[in-house]
């Protein structure tokens, strides 16, 4: 983990309710932490716990009823939409369970993408499509359209879109759920590679036990408030799988989802 005197992520006292026939239901409920530049941090917790919810306001896609959401010390709870879009497009990076891509074009073309949005040179487009798609052994489908490929080169595809132009952070909601499990442990160990030799911040929500283990800290949710939270530190993957699950049996038994 990187230590800096400024995390790159504060999320303070956060609240956020539906309302619904005029019942209102409160889904997350004073949620508070910080995420330094560097880490590599997973959300757990069973379904309805909030956990999607939390991810969404933090990368904008929804907005909080109360509380506030730093990110690099600016205050996204209080920009209007037009800063949003903005801002989200200079300084967040998304990956889907269901990839996002877009159909039309080809893997290049989609990773090329938020790069021909910011009007960067032809020539500097391609080199750094062709150096990314290198790192994710992409390089010999690049010419291919989303359906003539793998799911899993099909997800390295849209972890390469959402890194292309170096965010701040990385938002990942269930990367893995529709990978079999030999592509989602590519993909994840591709995650961890970029996060350790590039410093990426990498923040993913999960339900599997088996990608969060590959995270550096696990913040568990219980009826939108943070139920627990365990760091890897210096234990070795298994061993903190095995400490996800024992949290995960204290939750209550449930199946998280």
């Amino acid at each position: 983990m990187i230590n800096e005197k400024e995390p790159l992520l504060r999320v303070r006292c956060v609240e956020k309710y539906y309302e619904n026939s005029a019942i209102v239901t409160k889904v997350l409920d004073q949620i508070s932490f910080d995420v330094q530049s560097g880490e590599y941090i997973s959300i757990m917790g069973a379904s309805g716990s909030g956990k999607t919810t939390l991810l969404n306001c933090i990368s904008t896609i929804d907005i909080v009823s109360a509380g506030h959401i730093l990110i690099n010390g600016t205050d996204v709870t209080a920009m209007d939409d037009n800063s949003l879009a903005d801002f989200r497009r200079d300084h967040l990076g998304f990956v889907f369970q269901d990839f996002n891509l877009l159909d039309t074009l080809t893997l290049e073309e989609n990773i090329a993408l938020p790069l021909t949005v910011r009007k960067v040179v032809p020539n500097e487009i391609d080199a750094r499509v062709f150096s990314i798609a290198d790192r994710l052994a992409l390089g010999e489908v690049l010419k291919k359209f989303p359906y003539e490929v793998s799911g899993g080169q099909k997800q390295r595809c849209a972890f390469a879109r959402a890194v292309i132009c170096k965010p701040d952070l990385i938002m990942a909601d269930e990367p893995t759920g529709s990978l079999d499990s030999d592509s989602a442990r590519i993909l994840l160990e591709v995650m961890s590679k970029f996060n350790q030799e590039l410093h990426t911040t990498i923040l993913m929500v999960t339900h599997d036990v088996f990608s969060a283990s590959f995270s550096d800290r696990i913040l568990f949710l219980k009826d939108g408030k943070i139920f627990n939270e365990i760091l890897k530190g210096e234990k070795k993957r298994n061993q903190f799988y095995c400490e996800i699950l024992d949290i995960l049996s204290a939750l209550g038994g449930e199946r998280p989802c």
